[in-house]
């Protein structure tokens, strides 16, 4: 794609060098970099791509785009080529175009929608943003669609899927180049929708900058990646931006604090709110709600049709991503009979809530719950069901929100009859010091709490100590199937090792 057409829209300061150029691709990786690529430094949360420069011309850049406040990283023979790639028949040094640009990001954003020619604007986008419930959301508005004959793609924690291929997602909501050529394969196979979740991350880092969103929808707000943004108000900025990106409706939860201060925000602009709560007041609601240790059902009431719904998943939890769901499907127009089959058809997401099936006597449920709002949503559901003790595993990611620790610690203990305290993906941090944080929350509680770092070792321990009728909720790591531990990324699946130690202890 000629240079020229790629940088229609974005925010340019200088252009040095050659103009007429084709490109034959986009990067913002230097090693992914070929003959006639552009590359693109952005800032990440580890590295910086402008002192990858050099590489990148190495590898045959012929353009790169860098922010202007950078030039002083880049200054000098960086730019140049080495001498064996000179201009052919000439001993003059090939040089690369130079872009210069405020924001890489948001120029990354712009270039990545004009070399797959937005396609965004080709398909029905839904966006689902929160804290918790994401995931879930999307899972069961894929399953709407499919009721209503949709062919859907899907972005989230989990997975991408384009329709003929299925990847293990690297981030909730990938780079936006990335992004950019999913939604094209999307295209490309003849899928007329996509539901995706939308991270803090990428708001505040504009992976979605310029992706034509038709409906924005929000689950919830409580304390997490504070790390990265700061304090809690940042953290509300970053998923408040979504909203201003839709189109077609913004669907907000209002029985959520943060997302009745949104509400009223945003019903003041072009695009429409669509409310859901468990309370009368909001535009589509769940009353008479029933909930038991396999289910959930509940009277669905929406401005033109009223249902009885029942979803083979419990927690009332289940009955908020129901709504989320069901509001965005009412947002596209879905019709009510795709809703209801939709939402009913519903079995449940690997991870979440996630009863390991091979347990009898006992039950052992594995869920992503990382959050206090979580754990605490997670452990509410179990000990409305419980027949007897409830045991918790988990502890808490490191290089991650410190803040949340002890609260989860508190109320792992308040709600727990055993708590044991173990390692999620301790990252760079040590283990002990993490779980010693935990600590100082758990013991406001005076509850009965053991330290057991190896996550093998503490999900053993609980299987040994349960008795018949005993809960076991492993939490914090859900659908993962690795284990970061400094700079080693280990094999590790909750579920997996639940199972094999229960065999190993002849439990099944």
């Amino acid at each position: 794609m000629l240079l020229e057409k790629l940088l229609k829209n974005v925010q340019k300061i200088n252009i040095v060098g050659k103009t007429k150029i084709d490109i034959e691709n986009i990067s913002y990786d230097s090693r992914k970099i070929e003959k006639n690529d552009m590359f693109i430094c952005i800032k990440g949360l580890e590295h910086d791509g402008h002192l990858f420069i050099e590489e990148a011309i190495e590898k045959g850049a012929v353009v790169i785009v860098v922010e202007a406040g950078r030039k002083k990283e880049h200054k000098g023979n960086v730019l140049l080529c080495p001498s064996k790639r000179t201009q052919q028949n000439t001993k003059e040094p090939c040089l690369p175009t130079i872009v210069y640009v405020e924001d890489t990001r948001k120029a990354m954003a712009e270039i990545a929608n004009n070399f797959y020619e937005t396609p965004s604007a080709k398909m029905k986008i839904v966006g689902i943003t929160g804290t918790n419930g994401k995931t879930s959301v999307s899972y069961m508005l894929m399953d709407i669609l499919k009721k209503n004959g949709n062919k859907s793609g899907l972005i989230g924690t989990i997975s991408y899927t384009t329709g003929k291929t299925k990847q293990t997602a690297m981030r909730t909501t990938p780079e936006s180049i990335d992004l950019n050529r999913l939604l094209n394969d999307m295209v490309v196979n003849n899928m007329d929708s996509c539901v995706m979740e939308v991270s803090s991350h990428s708001l505040e880092l504009d992976r979605v900058w310029g992706i034509h969103f038709n409906v924005g929808v929000f689950t919830n707000l409580s304390s997490d990646h504070l790390d990265f943004h700061g304090n809690l108000q940042n953290y509300k900025n970053a998923k408040k931006k979504l909203f201003t990106k839709t189109r077609q409706f913004n669907v907000i939860n209002i029985d959520d604090e943060v997302g009745a201060e949104i509400a009223k925000e945003f019903d003041k602009l072009s695009t429409p709110v669509l409310t859901y709560g468990i309370n009368s007041f909001a535009n589509i609601y769940a009353k008479d709600i029933k909930l038991t240790n396999l289910s959930v059902e509940f009277d669905l009431i929406t401005p033109t049709f009223n249902n009885r719904v029942r979803i083979n998943t419990p927690g009332l939890f289940t009955v908020y991503n129901a709504l989320a769901a069901i509001s965005s499907a009412y947002a596209l127009n879905i019709s009510e009979s795709a809703i209801i089959k939709g939402i009913t058809s519903f079995r449940g997401v690997p991870g979440r809530f996630m009863r390991v099936q091979e347990f009898n006597e006992i039950s052992v449920i594995v869920d992503y719950a990382h959050t206090p709002d979580g754990l605490l949503n997670v452990l509410n559901t179990v000990k409305g069901f419980k027949k007897n003790r409830i045991i918790t595993v988990f502890g808490c990611g490191g290089d991650r929100d410190k803040k949340k620790r002890s609260v989860m610690g508190r109320i792992a203990g308040e709600l727990s009859d055993l708590t044991i305290i173990t390692s999620d993906n301790p990252r760079s941090e040590k283990a002990e010091l993490i779980a010693s944080m935990i600590e100082e929350g758990i013991k406001e509680t005076d509850a009965n709490y053991k330290v057991i770092l190896n996550r093998k070792e503490a999900i053993n321990y609980a299987i040994k100590y349960a008795k018949v009728g005993d809960t076991i909720l492993i939490a914090g790591k859900g659908h993962e199937t690795t284990q970061v531990i400094g700079e080693k990324t280990l094999y590790f699946n909750d579920a997996e090792t639940a199972i094999l130690v229960g065999r190993e202890e002849g439990i099944i």
